[in-house]
């Protein structure tokens, strides 16, 4: 078991596939983290977009235990760096909201802003795909862990929650 974290402006207790918004980087899923600081900076980055939309909300960070014996059961994929698939997968998961990859669970590198720029890049035919790799290497890129379907959202359990406003 790991422990994993989701940033939103709610409590997650039961985690669900709901149809995400375009350009998710691991197509529809539920996005959790195995970095705290980046599911607290997440969550507050929602909160203050809601509360600029006059909406009253708190920072919530969720936390799950994983049980990562799913790796042996589950079709899954996992990216520990970014390379030509996982930017594939990526530029694919981005530019068609309707494609499905056909995994359990896919973890692997997150596109940030950065990141992201240079995958929009790409998909734009601007940059080559090699280039952006070599570009990818000079970025410090954190890590997500994407539930794709409800066979995989067996493997989570909910352990808590906290308010981390800032």
């Amino acid at each position: 078991m790991i422990e994993i974290y989701h940033g939103s402006t709610a409590i997650i207790e039961k985690p669900q596939i709901l149809p995400a918004e375009y350009g998710r980087d691991f197509g529809i899923g539920f996005y959790t983290t195995d970095i705290r600081e980046q599911a607290i900076r997440w969550a507050n980055r929602k909160a203050r977009i809601e509360r600029r939309q006059q909406r009253a909300a708190a920072a919530i960070l969720s936390v799950y235990e994983f049980d990562d014996r799913c790796y042996d059961v589950l079709c899954c994929r996992h990216f520990p760096e970014p390379t030509a698939e996982w930017l594939d997968m990526v530029c694919a998961c981005r530019s068609d909201s309707a494609f499905a990859h056909g995994y359990d669970l896919v973890t692997g590198k997150i596109a940030n802003d950065n990141v992201g720029e240079t995958v929009s890049y790409v998909i734009q035919g601007i940059m080559r795909r090699e280039d952006a790799l070599v570009r990818l290497r000079f970025e410090q890129i954190n890590n997500q862990i994407c539930f794709n379907t409800r066979d995989a959202l067996a493997y989570l359990r909910f352990a808590g929650h906290e308010d981390v406003s800032v």
